[in-house]
């Protein structure tokens, strides 16, 4: 019977695991709207509960804060009035009554 010989190498490897801040994987969006308004869209991370919109006009300011609603097709943010609703790279930004077409740049 033949004698074997082998070596045994082992590797000892560390494995670092680093948490990133919610804010790390948020995602700001820039659209241009039908009527002519541009608004930047923040949203927040998919890890995020809370998970909101946050609307701000280019010109006046204006922010609108909006919680994730419910949709059977995109991604749906609505309250107090103001309704963003994502369709691939097209919104409709409903506010009161009037709705517009809105497109990511």
């Amino acid at each position: 019977m033949a004698k074997m010989h082998g070596k045994i190498i082992v590797c000892a490897g560390v494995l670092v695991i680093s948490v990133a801040p919610l804010d790390a994987f948020a995602t700001d969006v820039k659209y241009t709207c039908a009527n002519g308004s541009r608004l930047m869209v923040h949203f927040s991370p998919p890890n995020d509960p809370s998970g909101k919109a946050r609307l701000v006009f280019a010109g006046s300011g204006k922010t609108y804060t909006l919680p994730l609603a419910v949709s059977a097709d995109g991604s749906r943010y609505a309250g107090a009035g103001t309704e963003f609703w994502i369709k691939g790279r097209s919104a409709t930004l409903t506010r009161g009554s009037s709705a517009i077409i809105c497109q990511a740049d």
